[in-house]
């Protein structure tokens, strides 16, 4: 399939009630408002495919860009391919859902990751830190060092309340997902969500959001979850 045909399914499995979800979540046009699982079909058709992602990608619409991170080959990106993907993830569905998540992927995750968690960019940041979620809650814990990870624990601890909004809520979730999903550290992790206590996240034209790890992370022990590890981080 060529970048006009598939542009063309997904026009087609479009719903105005999806559009409208995440242009209130910041997405602009050009989007058609595809379910993600919708698109299954279509990426059993063309499976991994890297110049067509990058095609997709280009065209600025929010349902192609989100089709090109799933069939994107992320150990053919270089840090620059996912710097420039970076440039154009223009909200955070982008940035922490896509970007992020085919980072994961690849074999340069972690010192991309750690470049846009040092940039000070909102997005960036958040994506940085959206990666390592997928990273901790995919790979082994052996993948990982643990004074590495203790330290970005001591980073969040000094700084998520003065951070940008959604970096905020990127690391929040790394809070929650080293407490759950990175053993080594699980306690350190849940006296660093006490001490951060609640995250307010401050939301264009709605209502602040307060996180809590502490209690995300309760819950996933008393669901007998921790260590808990996914298969897949992408559809």
């Amino acid at each position: 399939m060529n970048v006009n045909e598939v542009m063309l399914e997904l026009e087609a499995l479009g719903k105005e009630r999806m559009k409208k979800m995440y242009m209130s979540n910041g997405a602009h046009e050009p989007v058609f408002g595809v379910a993600t699982g919708a698109m299954k079909p279509i990426v059993k058709k063309i499976k991994i495919n890297q110049p067509l992602a990058e095609e997709l990608y280009a065209t600025g619409n929010y349902d192609a860009m989100y089709f090109a991170g799933i069939i994107a080959d992320p150990k053919a990106m270089t840090e620059a391919d996912y710097d420039r993907w970076m440039d154009a993830a223009y909200f955070y569905m982008l940035s922490d859902y896509v970007v992020a998540v085919t980072l994961s992927e690849s074999d340069i995750a972690q010192q991309v990751a750690d470049k846009w968690i040092a940039s000070g960019e909102e997005l960036r940041m958040s994506a940085g830190w959206s990666c390592y979620c997928w990273l901790l809650g995919n790979r082994k814990d052996v993948e990982f060092s643990e004074s590495k990870i203790s330290d970005m624990l001591g980073l969040v601890q000094n700084t998520i309340h003065d951070a940008p909004e959604r970096t905020k809520s990127a690391m929040n979730n790394f809070l929650s997902t080293v407490g759950v999903s990175y053993v080594p550290l699980h306690e350190k992790a849940i006296e660093t969500a006490q001490a951060v206590g609640i995250v307010e996240v401050k939301r264009d034209k709605k209502k602040s959001s307060m996180l809590n790890a502490y209690e995300s992370i309760q819950k996933e022990v008393e669901r007998g979850k921790i260590g808990f590890k996914r298969k897949h981080v992408r559809c």
